[in-house]
This record gives structure tokens, sequence and C-alpha cells, in this order.
């Protein structure tokens, strides 16, 4: 049972290692992660609008 455990204790500590790591850098990392574009906010209200198009806030407040 200790020789499970310590096993599994030094598999998280290498995955660990590689995830400091950060590997494979493809594309341009800037400040954001894998170069995503920044999200989309609502010009009127500022919330998030993931689908593009009218913000669906503000729609059901003006109609």
């Amino acid at each position: 049972m200790l020789k499970i455990v310590s096993l599994f204790l030094i598999f998280m500590a290498v995955l660990a290692m590689f995830g400091r790591l950060r590997w494979p850098r493809i594309g341009g990392r800037g400040d954001r992660a894998g170069g995503l574009p920044k999200p989309r906010l609502c010009p009127d209200c500022g919330r998030y609008n993931l689908r593009g198009g009218p913000c669906r806030t503000c729609k059901n407040e003006q109609g």
C-alpha cells in the first residue's frame, strides 16, 4: 500500500514539472495562453457576448 501511494506521489510530481515547462509553445503566446482573442463584450451593458450579434440581455430590456 505504501509503495502505491509513493508511486502516485512521484507520478504527480513529474506531471507538475511538465506542467511548469508549458510546452509545446505553438503559436504566439503573448499574455494570453495559446494566443486566444479577447472575448467579445456588449458595448451597451458590458456583459460577455459569446455568440456575437445582439446582446440578449439588452434586447430583453428594450423589448
